[in-house]
């Protein structure tokens, strides 16, 4: 059981980087601090991938928790 959580938490962590280098657009935007100065809301893509984002991480932190507990 313990390999299990260790192998799904890696997977997951992959998986988080490799969603939040999907978000960022553009050359030099979010990483290097030339964002556009406005406000603008998520539509479509955008806004699934930062759900799915929000869902991974949480799924990170409670395998952490589990593995945690487990060892």
């Amino acid at each position: 059981m313990d390999t299990y959580l260790h192998i799904s938490q890696i997977l997951i962590a992959v998986l988080i980087v490799a969603v939040v280098l999907l978000q960022v657009r553009g050359v030099g935007s979010g990483l290097f601090g030339s964002a556009e100065g406005g406000f603008r809301t998520r539509r479509g893509m955008e806004r699934t991938l930062f759900r799915f984002t929000i869902l991974l991480g949480v799924l990170f932190v409670l395998l952490g928790i589990l593995s945690f507990r487990y060892t």
